[in-house]
């Protein structure tokens, strides 16, 4: 939907036909589905929804997910400001991650996303 209101095409009485309300590139949806759509991303954020979870701890919640890709996401995610790495242990390393109050207002969309995604057994 365009920013002032919705989104359709109008015909002139020559013919011609015209985007109103466009979604220029890229629009919110978009902006929201790239922070929170990539793979494993949305399930990580959902997975730190309790507090501050261990590496080790989270790549076992998400069984299918390799420990790089789970550290790629979480890296963005904090640079992204949705996530905060926290040192608990320096020898040996052990660091923990949490949301942010940013991280977390994912939180309903996300969910919202799980319910539609069991209601229509979306594979």
């Amino acid at each position: 939907m365009g920013k002032f209101g919705k989104t359709f095409v109008e015909t002139s009485s020559s013919g011609k036909k015209t985007v109103v309300n466009v979604c220029l590139e890229p629009c919110a949806i978009e902006k929201g589905m790239r922070l929170i759509g990539g793979k494993w991303t949305g399930s990580i954020i959902f997975h730190l929804k309790d507090g501050p979870v261990r590496f080790n701890d989270l790549s076992r919640m998400l069984g299918g997910a390799s420990k790089k890709m789970i550290d790629q996401r979480l890296k963005e995610l904090e640079n992204r400001g949705m996530v905060e790495r926290k040192v608990i242990n320096d020898r040996p390393v052990a660091v923990t991650y949490e949301l942010t109050e940013f991280g977390a207002s994912a939180l309903g969309i996300l969910d919202d996303l799980r319910v539609w995604s069991e209601t229509h057994d979306i594979d």
